[in-house]
């Protein structure tokens, strides 16, 4: 019976994190893309240049075929909490539940209230009620974000609460340590970043193929093409480095309040001062040991600790039955460094072309952009696998265990909704993520632009006299 709940349990766990990392990239990808909406249509406003507006008009596209995916994906794990995982939903469900709720309260009707202008209003409406309606749009985006990272943080570092004595269940105390628990701040400036710094390497990584193209074809890219390469390349040297810093903060933080999360990442066993950074290894949780280790000597101390005589934790500080599983989480980060690294790499050496005027025309450059255009979205994935594999063996760290949060499912039903889950999810994104593909395969053209009437009013004069917004609209009758 044991085995039957172990595999029942682990096809939950795999069923969730299949779920949560389809619906991951389209959340990060709709918050970048909103704010970078905003952006060009605040240019456009203020300086009138078409080409803002021709990218605008180009990139909504895309942000209303990812937003609806995005919504769509997330619905799904909301029934998971209640079939799967309902001890879980029973117990922390009094703070994890009221917080999502303030989600829905707040972002989600901000979203659903101005979305429609957003997309189909620019000829209604006001110049200035659109643009405020797209603001609205990606600030709901930034403020949904905000609502799930709280919950989600609060069971990394869950403070706030108590426990009542007869059900179990966590009862709020104080909403404020809830809503701001001790990792909240860092890992919500981490992935606002990270969503902008995704966005950015697909816009760039959008313009350099079209730039490819353009010089294969004998012709020079378009405006909108150079400018919107130029604007992501911009963003890349400026955030990537910002985000390694903030990842550095969030790793102090983490080793302050999740040690044994820090000791399973590097692959430590031994807590010891003056330690050496694992460049290289293979965790063996059943010898207790790192295989193959290349190591830096100090360089742990130094980038944990800030010191050289900092002491780094060890894996067998803890007991056997709360370790997190070193292997995956000691790889997802090793992967979710080097492509930050790289990521700051690129924008650095764009900085170096555009100082030599050869930013729209060194091939090698457009090459290895277009090559880095999924790099944001998998150190993305890889920090969410290092963060929440990580936890383990807890939902609620240090409190409830995920083995005692499933639901008492069969194991029969488990491998049928997995399975089913999987097929559709290919079918569905897969066909959408074709669609972007193909909308990001042509580019975006001068003049692609309508330029919208100011006024309602002029709008009404535009339909009854077509002089008024174009003279020679009515000549040659």
């Amino acid at each position: 019976m044991q085995p039957a709940h172990d595999l029942a349990l682990l096809l939950a766990r795999f069923q969730f994190a299949f779920t949560v990392g389809v619906h991951i990239i389209f959340p990060a990808f709709s918050i970048g893309l909103a704010a970078y909406l905003a952006v060009l249509e605040g240019l456009w406003l203020k300086t009138g240049r078409p080409v803002f507006l021709d990218l605008y008009r180009y990139w909504i596209k895309v942000f209303s075929i990812v937003f609806g995916m995005g919504v769509v994906s997330g619905l799904v794990m909301s029934y998971e909490f209640g079939t799967n995982w309902s001890v879980f939903s029973q117990k922390a469900g009094p703070i994890t539940g009221v917080l999502l709720s303030y989600e829905v309260m707040t972002a989600f009707f901000l979203e659903a209230g101005f979305l429609g202008v957003m997309l189909f209003g620019m000829n209604k409406v006001g110049r200035g009620l659109h643009f405020a309606a797209t603001c609205c749009v990606s600030i709901g985006t930034l403020i949904s974000m905000t609502w799930i990272l709280s919950s989600n943080s609060w069971m990394q570092t869950p403070r706030g609460y108590s426990i009542d004595p007869t059900t179990g269940r966590f009862m709020p105390a104080d909403w404020l340590a809830i809503i701001f628990n001790p990792s909240f701040p860092f890992r919500l400036v981490h992935m606002g970043l990270a969503a902008f710094l995704s966005v950015a390497f697909i816009v760039g990584a959008t313009g350099a193929w079209h730039m490819l193209k353009a010089r294969r074809e004998g012709r020079i890219a378009s405006e909108p093409v150079r400018v919107m390469f130029s604007m992501a390349m911009w963003m890349a040297a400026i955030v990537a480095p910002i985000q390694i810093m903030a990842g550095d903060a969030h790793g102090l933080n983490t080793l302050k309040y999740q040690p044994a999360k820090i000791a399973a990442m590097e692959g430590d066993w031994t807590s010891e001062g003056r330690a050496p950074e694992l460049l290289f290894g293979i965790p063996n949780m059943k010898e207790e040991r790192t295989d193959y280790a290349v190591k830096v000597p100090l360089l742990g101390s130094l980038i944990l600790t800030h010191s050289l005589e900092g002491k780094v934790p060890g894996l067998k500080d803890f007991p056997r039955d709360q370790r997190p599983p070193s292997p995956v989480i000691f790889f997802s980060f090793r992967i979710m460094v080097a492509l930050g690294m790289l990521m700051a790499l690129v924008g650095f050496w764009s900085l170096w072309l555009r100082r030599n005027s050869t930013l729209f025309t060194n091939t090698l450059f457009h090459r290895v952009a277009l090559c880095m255009a999924p790099a944001g979205f998998l150190a993305l994935l890889c920090g969410w696998i290092t963060t929440e594999v990580g936890r383990q063996p807890w939902t609620v760290y240090g409190l409830l265990r995920t083995s005692d949060s499933v639901s008492p499912i069969a194991l029969s039903s488990m491998a049928v909704t997995m399975t089913a889950f999987v097929v559709v999810y290919v079918l569905v994104f897969g066909s959408g993520i074709g669609i972007l593909v193909r909308l990001l395969g042509r580019a975006p053209q001068e003049g692609e632009h309508d330029t919208p009437p100011s006024h309602a009013s002029d709008i009404l004069a535009a339909r009854m006299h077509p002089d008024v917004i174009d003279p020679s609209a009515g000549k040659g009758a």
